[in-house]
């Protein structure tokens, strides 16, 4: 082993086990030839010699400011180098030197014959190509002088010497490193290396992370290429490719971090500052507060930063001092590339498998889907991550507790967090991160056309029935969108309204909603999955909100026990407040199913559902849409069976053809039991279902013309919830002008005032 405090000098090298492989470090740094087996020619023949002298090496390290890795696949194509030099130039080389040293044939061949043990004892380790291919030249050449002799003493010289050259020849043809390079010779040219590039493709990190990376371009299609940053006051972007391949379903997402950009000066820096850094280690109560904590090590690594730029009299602008700054927030107290990963508003879900270090990251893209990503996280940084993700939740998670759900809150994203160890997953740590947008989901930004998770008469369906206080569940599969969802109903509430939020884990954006006004009370409480400890109990928790006045509750997800106090708020607050909430199922149905078959929650107590809403993925091709596939009323007059008895009466009906919500023959002819309930509490409503139709019709033109405004500007601020609440709120306050005046609702009179206001708006945005 090398002692770490001292320099290594050119080409030292150390071997270590690392789990299943066994590890060939070289450290480059003082070496003047680049660390690249594809581009050095010194390289790769003292890789070769070193691989001769260390047997059982699966990974190949060349250390210089970054770590080039390259796996055991081409590794291998370098063994089988390394054994063939080692058996032509020692074991064959006593047949071959009998010829040179017979004065029968050395007379005649001695000039060729050092040009052929040249090419065996040096070229064939330093490229090996470019032997093959001067050994192919020199064949055709002894060959043509073969034709011209005629002595035969010479003439058997040659013959011998060509034999030699051929059965050589065939074993380096057998090499798979030449096998593989044959088809791309068309362009080649002699000593030109880019032909390595088709076969050695290290993945990449510079010292100061642990994540390996692919910086390579595959061989694909380029799908598109996006720039994003991690953060409003980052002026540096990460650089973004999609390919797709024509003999391949998968997609790859190919990620530039930033820093991945810096001069060679600034990876000394961040190496320097990493290893200065590493000597203080949050304390567990520093983590209480990981924003805090952020802000803290942030201007700490800076003025490091700073130290060590006035002391190596470097001149880095200040711009740039702040980037270091953030890489170096990023490798030391942050969790690396996920932060980026996770910056990008169009990744949704960030996934990472054990075993650890032998698999890439996987993501789920809006607009691709599942993809590969060209990241590998090391063992040692997954270990990190689990241990910051411990300290952050200050939950338990180790072989007793072996799950843990959490939440992650970085500047730029906020993200729901699972993570599974031994002995559920005894190949390692696994981890799933779900993004968080920014900003609650609207119902317009679901409107707009490359989302359609529903249409606007839906969404004028849905906020009739949150602003008439209807108890709702949102059903759905993994990945469909429900909390999304539910966060969209949150936006349509009235700010005036007191909410109060019950989640194991935050997902609901109640800190966005908060700084947009609204009065809102957060409750965590204990995850399902976690053991008992000092957290409230879920059922607990719910019971606790109808103790604290009159308010709108949303429970994040209903999973166990504590649906039966969701059912008891339900059945309180039918009458007062919005009660919402999601659960895991894929039809009205499988709810029931659910809540009471497995839950145990009474049937009578069911009842209290008044709407379910079911959002599914639907496939189209290779890609999954997220849609609202079903909008379905709860009747109560029924005692056994919901569905034998008709108790679900579907509202609005999903159609995959014409890809929309279709109104059902029930909600046409006005039979709604639900919302004739509503309408009898609200005196322009009572008795009158046209009245009713109409304001729900008036409400999605509503909601339709911002939609329209948007695509008429590109001004995408139209649809966040800033605008959709100070919308909603004129929706409100035109409407009861128009009724104080008029006596009645007249969507006439409301939709041209509002649309006279949203005009004005817009040209106000337009201005400034």
């Amino acid at each position: 082993m090398i002692d770490d405090q001292n320099p290594k000098k050119c080409f030292e090298y150390e071997t270590y086990h690392e789990g299943e492989n066994k590890i060939l470090k070289i450290y480059l740094e003082k070496c003047p030839f680049p660390p690249s087996l594809e581009y050095s020619e010194i390289c790769m023949a003292k890789t070769v010699d070193l691989l001769l002298q260390n047997s059982g090496i699966t990974i190949i390290l060349l250390s210089q400011f970054r770590e080039y890795e390259y796996d055991y696949p081409q590794v291998k194509y370098l063994i089988d180098l390394a054994l063939l030099y080692k058996r032509l130039n020692k074991e064959e080389r006593t047949t071959y030197t009998k010829i040179i040293t017979n004065p029968e044939h050395e007379r005649y061949i001695r000039t060729s014959f050092a040009q052929f043990q040249s090419l065996l004892t040096k070229s064939l380790k330093e490229d090996p190509f470019a032997a093959y291919v001067q050994l192919k030249r020199l064949e055709r050449r002894e060959k043509t002088l073969l034709d011209n002799i005629i002595d035969n003493r010479h003439k058997l010289s040659q013959q011998l010497f060509i034999q030699i050259i051929e059965q050589t020849l065939k074993s380096i043809e057998q090499l798979p490193l030449i096998t593989l390079l044959l088809p791309h010779t068309k362009e080649y040219t002699l000593a030109d290396r880019t032909i390595y590039n088709n076969i050695f493709h290290p993945t990449t990190r510079p010292d100061f992370m642990y994540t390996k990376l692919v910086t390579d371009y595959p061989e694909g299609n380029l799908q598109e290429s996006y720039q994003f940053t991690s953060s409003p006051s980052d002026n540096e972007s990460s650089q973004v490719n999609i390919f797709s391949f024509d003999d391949n379903i998968k997609i790859m997402y190919h990620l530039t971090p930033p820093e991945f950009t810096f001069e060679e000066e600034l990876y000394e820096l961040l190496d320097d500052a990493k290893r200065i850094m590493a000597e203080h280690k949050p304390a567990k109560e520093e983590f209480v507060d990981p924003e805090r904590m952020r802000d803290v090590f942030l201007s700490i690594g800076k003025d490091l930063l700073n130290d060590l730029i006035s002391h190596r009299n470097l001149d880095i602008p200040e711009e740039k001092v702040n980037q270091l700054a953030q890489a170096l927030l990023r490798y030391t107290v942050g969790f690396g590339l996920i932060e980026l990963l996770l910056a990008d508003p169009r990744v949704q879900d960030v996934n990472i498998n054990s075993p650890n270090g032998q698999l890439p990251i996987f993501i789920v893209h809006q607009d691709y889907g599942d993809c590969y990503t060209n990241i590998y996280p090391t063992h040692l940084e997954v270990e990190s991550w689990a241990t910051k993700l411990r300290l952050i939740s200050g939950r338990p998670f180790d072989e007793a507790n072996p799950i843990l759900d959490t939440e992650l809150k970085v500047t730029g994203f906020s993200s729901r967090v699972a993570a599974i160890t031994a002995p559920l997953n005894p190949s390692g740590l696994a981890f799933s991160f779900r993004r968080h947008r920014d900003y609650p989901w609207t119902f317009p930004l679901y409107l707009q056309p490359k989302v359609k998770m529903f249409n606007p008469l839906a969404a004028g369906l849905l906020s009739f029935l949150i602003d008439n206080n209807a108890a709702i569940l949102i059903a759905g599969t993994r990945s469909s969108g429900k909390s999304s969802l539910l966060g969209s109903f949150l936006v349509e509430i009235m700010r005036k309204t007191r909410i109060i939020t019950i989640e194991d884990t935050f997902e609901l954006p109640q800190e966005s909603l908060r700084t947009l006004g609204y009065n809102l009370e957060a409750l965590k409480v204990a995850s399902a999955l976690s053991s008992p400890g000092s957290e409230v109990d879920a059922s607990i928790g719910i019971r606790s909100t109808l103790r604290l006045g009159d308010s709108a509750i949303f429970v994040g997800e209903v999973r166990s026990k504590e649906a039966v106090a969701l059912f008891e708020a339900m059945r309180v607050g039918a009458a007062a407040n919005v009660v919402a909430g999601t659960i895991h199922a894929d039809s009205p149905y499988g709810v029931y199913d659910r809540v009471v078959n497995d839950i145990g929650v009474p049937k009578t107590s069911f009842k209290a559902i008044d709407i379910i809403v079911i959002a599914n993925p639907v496939i189209s091709g290779l890609k999954k849409y997220k849609r609202i596939l079903r909008i379905t009323e709860i009747r109560k007059e029924w005692d056994d069976d919901p569905l034998k008895e008709n108790a679900f009466v579907d509202l609005m009906v999903y159609n995959p053809k014409t890809d929309q919500l279709e109104l059902t023959d029930d909600f046409i002819n006005g039979n709604s039991d639900i919302l004739k309930r509503m309408a009898g509490r609200i005196k322009e409503f009572a008795g009158d279902w046209d009245a009713v139709w109409d304001n729900i019709q008036l409400r999605a033109n509503i909601k339709q013309a911002i939609v329209d405004k948007f695509t008429q500007t590109n001004d995408p601020s139209l649809l966040e919830a800033d605008f959709i609440i100070k919308s909603n709120d004129i929706f409100h306050l035109i409407s009861d002008k128009i009724k104080e005046q008029t006596g009645k609702l007249d969507s006439q009179a409301i939709l041209f005032e509002y649309n006279d206001w949203l005009n004005k708006e817009v040209k106000k945005k337009e201005m400034k």
